[in-house]
């Protein structure tokens, strides 16, 4: 999972710039969808606000593996929380 992740903010998000930014990630049909907007992952402008990564610049690798990291661990959460109802 944590590679889909990798690739798709690599594709979506990681550019310097972004013709769609805040449409590019859909609501549902995936769980890393839902995952990357409740993580404010899913676009430029709430990775800006709640990440505090420069918009306009590409992202660098480190940053795209911490995104990654935040998904997976809110992925984790819910599936354990689930797990545990």
């Amino acid at each position: 999972m944590s590679k889909v992740l990798s690739s798709r903010l690599m594709k979506r998000e990681a550019p310097a710039v972004i013709p769609n930014d805040g449409k590019q990630t859909p609501m549902k049909g995936h769980s890393g969808f839902i995952a990357q907007h409740a993580t404010a992952t899913c676009c430029r402008e709430c990775i800006r606000k709640w990440h505090k990564m420069k918009p306009g610049v590409e992202l660098t690798q480190i940053q795209q593996d911490y995104l990654v990291d935040v998904i997976m661990k809110w992925i984790k959460k819910e599936y354990n929380d689930f797990k545990n109802q």
